[in-house]
């Protein structure tokens, strides 16, 4: 159930993110709220699942998948670059995290 919980942790980092970034510096009513909800939902499903899962492994996979979603949200709605070796790294960062989980 942690693994569960810290995945959708880390899917609602990505959501802070881009409603961090839509909210124009706090201007924007709806992102604004958007951020905090998700900020306060993501922050409390890393801390629940750190109650079993080591706080390295934890706070590394959630980052981790925060981080590439961000950046395949940037790609896909954003206009952010795609190259090739964007790409690469983001594989490499989502092997990590898979390999984390394999060995934890």
């Amino acid at each position: 159930m942690s693994w569960v919980v810290l995945v959708i942790s880390g899917v609602l980092e990505t959501v802070w993110a881009a409603a961090l970034s839509a909210s124009k510096g706090f201007s924007r009513l709806n992102p604004s709220l958007l951020f905090l909800v998700a900020l306060a939902l993501s922050m409390g499903g890393l801390a629940f699942a750190m109650r079993s899962i080591p706080i390295g492994t934890a706070y590394v996979v959630w980052v981790g998948i925060g981080a590439v979603g961000a950046a395949v949200y940037g790609m896909a709605a954003l206009g952010d670059p795609v190259t090739a070796a964007r790409i690469t790294c983001l594989v490499l960062i989502v092997a990590g995290v898979v390999g984390l989980k394999v060995i934890s």
